[in-house]
């Protein structure tokens, strides 16, 4: 992604997928003076922490050197020997040093990004040989702030190791007619310290780094509104498409929907633009629920299906458009409507009675609803 391409118009917070398309191109928030600092500071640590044992390793080394007599000198074997000892005492010095800056070189990313190795990153690519862009980068906003950092570690870590050394002045001047243990002793203390200054300084430049590297990197990712756009269509198809899958799942809702109406116990309607089916059995039932319910055309649906399966319909308007306004299909009636529901079904009851016994039918009900109950269908 290039620095200007559209910087401009890029308003709108990454997205997730955004932002692991752009981590799988090997495009993660990294600092190498944070990762430099880290280095820096395990080897310092672990200088600190053994001194003594170098001390007493360089010492054996530089004997085991002076020990050897002026004629043997003239024997292959001997030098061979000798080199090949020193070596192993190096080796066995500088071990924990190289360890511990190991260790910290895998270490030291886990800070950011974490770490992350992207073939896509590794790929030759002939754009990044093109020296038109590369003139161009050179006055880019990032490498203005890359030579504002190394001025300031050149200034900053300059001075720092000045002041070290300069506070050490008299251990250099004693070095060189000390005895050799205290001189090299003093010599590792130096180096130490040495070292210990140059990562303080470094730590300071790291994190400043590391916080305009985390606002860099958000800026960088920061995605268009038509890529926004773009990535929804991606993932979540066209509106057409979502507009159709839309359909088909409230035609398939709507088909589950009207295959339970044949188990309603009764159906309430207004008489003719609403009609909501309920089902209540004594054992095993808190309370009514809702089975299906619909307006207009659905209304008129639920109606048929009711009429060629005997199920009792009822005119109450007011109980009507409430149960449609405050009850899913599937769902409880609410407990404000248990007194008005209680009269319908037991009106329901009474006019099967009379059915079966041949006598005269009671009279439907008038059950009062709450106002408030009818939300937008108060008329």
């Amino acid at each position: 992604m290039a620095d200007g391409e559209d910087k401009e118009d890029r308003t709108e917070e990454p997205s997730e997928k955004h932002l692991q398309e752009a981590r799988d191109r090997g495009e993660v928030p990294h600092s190498h003076d944070l990762s430099a600092a880290i280095l820096l500071l395990a080897g310092a640590a672990t200088l600190s922490l053994t001194q003594s044992f170098m001390t007493d390793r360089l010492l054996a080394m530089m004997r085991r050197g002076l020990q050897i007599r002026r004629g043997e000198w003239q024997h292959p074997d001997t030098l061979l020997h000798a080199l090949a000892a020193a070596v192993a005492d190096m080796a066995l010095v500088l071990l924990p040093v190289l360890a511990a800056t190991w260790l910290a070189c895998f270490g030291a990313p886990l800070l950011l990004g974490g770490l992350h190795i992207s073939k896509e990153a590794l790929q030759f690519k002939p754009e990044r040989l093109d020296p038109i862009s590369g003139i161009g980068r050179l006055f880019a906003l990032r490498s203005l702030v890359e030579l504002g950092k190394a001025l300031l570690k050149v200034v900053l870590i300059g001075g720092v190791l000045v002041l070290v050394l300069w506070s050490m002045r008299d251990t250099l001047l004693i070095l060189g007619r000390g005895a050799d243990t205290s001189s090299i002793g003093h010599g590792l203390r130096l180096v130490s310290q040495s070292w210990i200054g140059f990562v303080a300084a470094l730590a300071g430049i790291a994190g400043i780094d590391l916080l305009w590297q985390r606002y860099d990197y958000a800026r960088k990712q920061r995605m268009t509104k038509q890529q926004v756009k773009d990535e929804q269509k991606e993932t979540e198809g066209s509106p057409e498409m979502r507009g159709h899958i839309r359909r088909l799942q409230m035609q398939m809702a709507r088909r589950r929907m009207m295959e339970d109406v044949p188990k309603a116990s009764v159906v309430v309607v207004n008489p003719e633009h609403f009609a909501v089916a309920l089902f209540y059995q004594d054992s095993g039932m808190r309370s009514p629920k809702v089975l299906a319910k619909g307006v207009e055309l659905i209304a008129g649906q639920i109606r048929e299906i009711a009429d060629e399966h005997r199920i009792p319909l009822v005119r109450a308007p007011a109980l009507a458009r409430a149960l449609y306004h405050t009850t899913k299909v599937g769902a409880e009636i609410p407990a404000a409507l248990y007194l008005a529901v209680a009269q319908l079904l037991a009106y329901v009851m009474h006019l099967k009675q009379a059915v079966d016994t041949g006598q005269t039918p009671p009279p439907p009900p008038d059950p009062e609803v709450d106002p408030h109950l009818l939300g937008p269908y108060q008329q």
